[in-house]
């Protein structure tokens, strides 16, 4: 009976499949605002020989625009014991940071993950947690630069923000020095929640702001078609913290490109599924920055874009 038992055991092992690498991917958008970022992922894993429900699996969990549910996405993900967890942004990096001590975490961007506390340094990030930023020195004066030499009256230009989103502070600040620097006032604009949305603008036009400029939040990127829509029927020039904005109607974007970003991610995750430790790999930061204007959005809005300003962009929508 021994015999038979052991036999039978070993049958049964033989039936069972192959276990795969199981990815969780947690975001603070929704499905469809995410769209072209998981996809750029995926893309990146096909490139290195990951083909999604053969060799992997990916575990998605999207917050909907509502951060209080990102901790108990991030838990999900912990229990469901996946090998890595991607994260989109600052905020969901923060929740699955919280959860999890061992689980590799990497970042397909966010902002200074040093500043925040995510690593010990972006050369040796020394706990779980790796990837990329998006920050880089100066962006922020690049940005308000970009905007004054595209409006020669330019004095003050507000700053739409949440607060209550992780990186706000390093970006405020930056910007901050920035305006010093250029002769600018800032006026913040704070949204919290989606209908915030519409004070928000009505405090510009009492402000006489003459611009506007978006930071790199996701309470921002999941209202992206609205304020695409108020700047434009409320006549402001803005610059926007990525090419996703502009390629919705927006003026104009200097910022890395995001959804390249979320591609390079995947590097990260095929190193640590082979063993690498995220203490080891070094957090990145883009090394090119590309101007998008769109000619169509500066029509509308009677704005014409000087040529020296139209000749440093990298992409020109008509």
């Amino acid at each position: 009976m021994a015999l038979t038992f052991a036999l039978g055991g070993a049958g049964v092992q033989a039936q069972q499949p192959k276990s795969v690498p199981r990815v969780g991917y947690l975001s603070v958008l929704s499905p469809s605002s995410d769209s072209a970022r998981i996809e750029a992922f995926r893309q990146g894993m096909r490139d290195l020989g990951y083909l999604e429900g053969q060799n992997m699996a990916i575990e998605y969990r999207y917050a909907e625009g509502k951060l209080e549910r990102l901790p108990d996405l991030a838990g999900e993900l912990v229990r469901l014991k996946v090998d890595v967890i991607v994260v989109g942004g600052s905020t969901a990096t923060r929740a699955a940071k919280n959860v999890t001590r061992v689980i590799p975490i990497v970042m397909a961007h966010g902002s200074d993950p040093v500043e925040l506390g995510f690593v010990a340094s972006l050369a040796r990030p020394g706990g779980n947690i790796t990837g990329l930023t998006h920050l880089a020195p100066e962006l922020g004066g690049k940005r308000l630069e970009l905007l004054k030499d595209s409006l020669a009256q330019l004095s003050r230009v507000a700053v739409l923000t949440d607060p209550g989103t992780q990186g706000h502070g390093p970006q405020i600040k930056e910007l901050e020095v920035a305006a010093r620097a250029l002769g600018l006032q800032l006026r913040p604009a704070e949204v919290r929640k989606p209908n915030d949305l519409e004070n928000a603008f009505s405090a510009m036009t009492t402000g006489r702001a003459g611009a506007l400029i978006g930071l790199q939040q996701p309470t921002l990127d999941r209202l992206r078609e609205r304020i695409v829509d108020l700047a434009a029927k409320n006549r402001l020039p803005a610059m926007y913290s990525n090419s996703e904005y502009v390629e919705t109607g927006g003026l104009m974007s200097y910022a890395a490109d995001i959804v390249a970003m979320f591609r390079r991610a995947a590097t990260y995750v095929d190193k640590i599924l082979k063993g690498r430790k995220p203490a080891d790999l070094p957090v990145e930061q883009p090394m090119k920055f590309e101007l998008v204007i769109n000619l169509k959005a500066a029509k509308q809005i009677g704005l014409t874009i000087p040529p020296n300003v139209l000749a440093r962009a990298d992409k020109v929508i008509k």
